[in-house]
């Protein structure tokens, strides 16, 4: 997946990250900035990557049950704004100046959605803003006929997914192909 990224290009995510496949994409794939998501613990995998390839911190696959309900209300003083752009959804609360206070984005895949790049904004935090986010993006998801929900989570957001109903799938291992 193209994400267009500095520092984060492209990602691609591996279900079974054998040693082979491992040897196979860490001598093909060469563009710095491309990033792995193993479906396996660090120990599994580390001793298989070639120097310039980095283990970066612990994530968790998580996955969720999808169902189509009304989509959330913004607070006052934002605006929930939701558009698809080459099979695409971004989901974004901006400010009454314009600026994006939380965001994230997903696409449709048979019946299931990925979701990506969910964030709030530090001056935004604690406010419920990323929950009216992923409640958005799900309602949305699940109108286009997906019915289970994925997304890599890192430490921190893995507790707060759990908070709005995702449970830990497997863990993950990220790493990136470094200049």
């Amino acid at each position: 997946m193209d994400v267009g990224l500095p520092g984060h290009v492209a990602r691609h995510v591996i279900p079974t990250p054998t040693p082979e496949v491992l040897h196979h994409l860490t001598t093909t794939l060469t563009t710095p900035g491309t990033w792995l998501k193993l479906c396996a613990p660090a120990e599994a995998v580390a001793s298989f990557l070639p120097p310039a390839w980095t283990v970066m911190d612990r994530e968790f696959m998580m996955t969720a049950s999808l169902a189509r309900t009304a989509p959330p209300q913004a607070p006052p003083g934002y605006t929930l704004a939701v558009t698809t752009r080459a099979g695409v959804t971004a989901a974004r609360l901006l400010t009454a100046a314009g600026e994006v206070a939380a965001r994230g984005q997903f696409a449709v895949a048979g019946s299931a959605a990925v979701m990506d790049q969910v964030e709030t904004a530090a001056d935004h935090r604690r406010r419920g803003l990323g929950t009216i986010i992923m409640r958005t993006m799900s309602s949305a998801a699940a109108s286009l006929g997906a019915r289970t929900g994925i997304l890599v989570a890192t430490a921190q957001g893995q507790a707060l997914y759990e908070t709005v109903g995702w449970t830990l799938h497997t863990p993950m291992t990220a790493v990136v192909l470094t200049p």
